[in-house]
């Protein structure tokens, strides 16, 4: 049979229990079914283009690019042919204009209205061009 505990003892137990758990380091084992940590996201994917739509766009081109030795206001100014171009090099000169690391007013201006998309569909279409 348990002996009963002195009335003084178990107020000192009853007043250090609370005090021990407060000062005690905590530590917390991982949950065993946890999720592992998730992947950084992925960098999105380049758009493909769609050659047919780029067709569409490619209207706003036509006025400058697309006329056999014409030049623009500027007389010293010859505008590049851009037909057949490879596409790689369109999607990056459209995106630095858009970004402004290439100067020129008109080619910005323009370049502000595309997307992502609109460039590549650009692209696709103006490189299948001969």
């Amino acid at each position: 049979m348990m002996r009963p505990l002195p009335f003084a003892v178990c107020l000192a137990l009853a007043a250090t229990l609370p005090m021990a758990a407060l000062t005690a380091p905590q530590q917390s084992a991982p949950p065993v079914d946890a999720p592992a940590p998730a992947a950084e996201p992925a960098a999105p994917a380049t758009p493909t283009g769609n050659a047919e739509a780029g067709r569409t766009l490619s209207y706003t081109c036509q006025g400058c690019h697309g006329v056999t030795g014409y030049k623009n206001a500027y007389p010293s100014y010859h505008v590049p042919r851009i037909g057949g171009q490879s596409s790689e090099y369109l999607v990056q000169a459209l995106t630095e204009y858009r970004e402004g690391k290439r100067k020129h007013p008109t080619m910005q201006a323009q370049s502000q209205s595309f997307s992502e998309q609109d460039i590549a569909d650009l692209a696709a279409y103006l490189s299948s061009l001969k």
